[in-house]
């Protein structure tokens, strides 16, 4: 059985050093009041035993939580106070030199909290080491001079969850869409040199990879940017071709007829797109920015995005060459093909797209075959999204279609009615159409759910009193990364809001008039409604009983969003987390808080969001079915899935899946399994197994349990890791059962 030091680092468990502990304590107390040389062994075993069963690796401190908790059973308060003053004299030690002790064992990798904290990035690097060396550092100075007290013991203690506090020190954002249209048409700044609108589609696709990395190194979230922006760039390709085509008949001395100069023209343009396509996909998967990942691109692809039907068909040969790539993979060390994490890809399901017979139906079947190789694309709805997001004026069913910022944080629709005015200044500005390139997400802070039932005792007058105290302390958490963003100048991050990716914002400009009136947005984040609801009402949120309490709570939180956002011109959005490191920690703090309850406390993860239990039996249909009502109520961003079984044999049951997204459900994903075992060459399913109390990794072929020869992707939460993750997200995976 392991433990987790408090620099993070990963030791075995021994018993011996419970009983020198609490033998050190025994011995301060008079002799009548000791514990006898059973009972403390007692008290040891027990603190044993629960570390055994804690679903978990647990941490030093909830070890120390349990010795304190056995002294008092014992009855021995004066041996217990002991304990506690040594415990506390400890602490005042150890405060000076915690921040060095995380970055040394940083340094030494074996700092087994930060190793798993993301599943993209790799700890052994030294530019991960350091980010992670700066996140340490960051995370020091917010909590000791930056936030409010309470927001920190509120953060601590898993009762809120700050977001990205390794960053926060700094004046950066979440995430955005990237206004690229804008900067391929007329122009952008890279690194001080002016890149002019590109003469061909290759080269746009190269400019685009640039403006992507210098993105990610100025923000820490996802960006997205959308095939439509590049589109144009293929008829400027056809023409230039076409050109050298007639020119080589010329001095050829030959007479071609029209069809088969077109025939030419088209073949070496289909040649041209694999290439930039192709520049896309290598140079996002093998670009490293400051903070030592690949960057976090989603790419957005939806027909009618486009401005005419030629544009469109041009759309789709940069659609389908982008589909095929995916599906093919990319290479590991090993020259074996296997599924890459970024970019995320999102397709549009349409009426010329979604059913058979549709012009674009060759497109979806693409899709589909590509999903179920490499979990991607996800799916967007436009006929849903177009009933959920209205822009100022718009009506159900005619409203906007727009692609998240990552992997699942959406913009609000426009409420100005008019892009804003334009206050960005963008050079692409349309007049009374509906702005969303160019915008972004100033932060987020979670809530956890559970931890206000528990808190509650199950008495409903009291969850509600709880509930807005807590969501009060959220407010604050959220103004505080508002007020952070406040008074930033442009020159922080030039490509951001200087040069047309965000903004066009003159140097020296402060960027607070993008914080209101909803051109960004700031996201108050949720999770664990599938626990909290099973406390309070007995029951599942997918049944009947419990259903109406979940649809309640996120009614509250809604309205606490619109309350906020009226009071101060601020967009307050609902978001559904896409946890990963920190359903770990919830986990963890609830029960070091409230002990191990059955149903709610008892694994190493909360559930995501609104998402139905992971181990919970359902159809797949009936999943989506259920979840699409919550969906309508986290409008700052939600994503639901379905985990399914091989199905690359099976490709119409994949399409019927994405026919019923179409017409139930916003934004949903597949999610399937793609593994390789570079020791044997095992092409399945590496399997989660237990050992000495950890989950661990192995191939079921050859029994390799060396993470540095597997090649493991899973969704984790809206998104694809692929460098393993911490033990309450993979005890959640193995957990998964199918619901198709």
């Amino acid at each position: 059985m392991k433990i987790i030091k408090r620099s993070g680092s990963e030791v075995t468990f021994d018993l011996q050093k419970i009983i020198n502990a609490i033998n050190g304590a025994n011995s301060e107390v008079k002799s009548g009041e000791r514990l006898t040389d059973r009972q403390v062994r007692y008290a040891a075993e027990n603190v044993a035993e629960r570390c055994e069963t804690a679903g978990h690796t647990v941490s030093v401190e909830e070890i120390q939580d349990m010795v304190e908790d056995e002294l008092m059973a014992l009855d021995r308060f004066e041996v217990a106070r002991h304990y506690i003053i040594y415990r506390y004299v400890q602490g005042l030690k150890r405060q000076k030199n915690t921040t060095d002790d995380k970055i040394l064992s940083l340094i030494e990798c074996n700092n087994e909290e930060v190793k798993q904290e993301n599943s993209n990035k790799n700890p052994t690097v030294n530019s991960v080491q350091r980010d992670y060396m700066a996140g340490e550092v960051s995370k020091d100075l917010t909590q000791r001079v930056l936030l409010p007290a309470e927001v920190v013991e509120a953060h601590n203690e898993g009762i809120i969850h700050f977001h990205d506090s390794d960053y926060f020190a700094q004046h950066m954002h979440n995430c955005d869409l990237v206004n690229l249209e804008d900067m391929l048409q007329n122009g952008t700044v890279i690194s001080g040199t002016l890149i002019e609108r590109p003469h061909s589609f290759s080269t746009a696709c190269n400019i685009a990879t640039q403006i992507i990395a210098q993105v990610a190194s100025c923000q820490y979230g996802g960006q997205s940017i959308s095939l439509t922006h590049l589109a144009p760039f293929v008829e400027v390709s056809r023409q230039k071709i076409r050109r050298q085509v007639e020119a080589e008949l010329v001095e050829l001395g030959v007479d071609a007829p029209e069809e088969k100069v077109v025939e030419v023209v088209e073949g070496r343009l289909r040649d041209e797109i694999r290439r930039g396509v192709q520049t896309i996909q290598y140079q996002v998967v093998t670009l490293m920015t400051t903070n030592g990942q690949a960057p976090f691109v989603t790419v957005f692809m939806y027909l009618n995005e486009a401005r005419s039907e030629a544009e469109k068909r041009d759309l789709a040969m940069i659609i389908e060459e982008t589909l095929r790539q995916r599906y093919e993979g990319v290479k590991n060390e090993a020259g074996v093909w296997i599924t890459p994490a970024f970019p995320k890809l999102i397709y549009v399901l349409e009426e010329d797209n979604v059913r058979e017979g549709s012009e674009y139906f060759y497109l979806t079947q693409l899709a589909a075959k590509c999903t179920a190789k490499r979990m991607v694309p996800d799916y967007i709805s436009e006929k849903k999204m177009r009933e959920l997001k209205l822009s100022k004026g718009e009506t159900e069913g005619n409203g906007d279609c727009y692609t998240c910022m990552g992997c699942r944080s959406f913009l609000t629709p426009d409420r100005s009615g008019n892009g804003y005015d334009n206050v960005a200044r963008a050079k692409n500005y349309e007049p009374g159409k509906p702005k969303y390139y160019g915008r972004f997400n100033q932060g987020v802070v979670t809530i956890n759910l559970p931890d206000v039932a528990l808190s509650s005792h199950q008495d409903m007058d009291a969850f509600w009193e709880i509930f807005d105290e807590r969501l009060e302390l959220c407010h604050r958490a959220l103004r505080c990364r508002h007020e952070r963003l406040l008074g930033t100048l442009s020159d922080a991050a030039p490509i951001l809001w200087q040069y047309g990716a965000l903004a066009r914002l003159d140097k020296g400009e402060t960027i607070d008039k993008l914080l209101y009136g909803g051109y960004s947005t700031i996201s108050l984040g949720y999770a664990g409604l599938y626990e909290c609801v099973k406390y309070m009402t007995g029951y599942s949120h997918t049944d009947e009983h419990g259903t109406p309490f979940a649809m309640a709570v996120m009614q509250r939180m809604n309205d606490k969003c619109a309350e906020w956002k009226a009071a101060e011109n601020i967009d307050y959005s609902l978001y559904g987390t896409p946890l990963e490191s920190t359903t770990y920690k919830f986990s963890k703090c609830l029960q070091r808080r409230f002990g191990i309850i059955p149903g709610v406390t008892d694994k190493g993860y909360i559930t995501n969001s609104y998402h139905v239990h992971v181990s919970e039996e359902i159809d797949a249909f009936d999943k989506l079915k259920f979840e699409s009502q919550f969906q309508r109520l986290s409008p700052g961003g939600a994503i639901s899935y379905v985990e399914v079984p091989n199905m690359q044999d099976n490709l119409k049951a994949v399409i019927r899946v994405m026919q019923y997204i179409y017409d139930n459900i916003m934004y949903a994903e597949l999610n399937t399994k793609s593994d390789y075992c570079q020791e044997c060459g095992y092409d399945g399913e590496i399997k989660i197994v237990e050992d000495d109390g950890k989950l661990v990794w192995e191939c079921p072929h050859c029994g390799n349990r060396n993470q540095e020869t597997l090649n493991v992707a899973r969704r984790t939460c809206g998104y694809i890791g692929t460098q393993f993750w911490n033990q309450g997200r993979t005890e959640e995976i193995r957990d998964r059962v199918l619901h198709l």
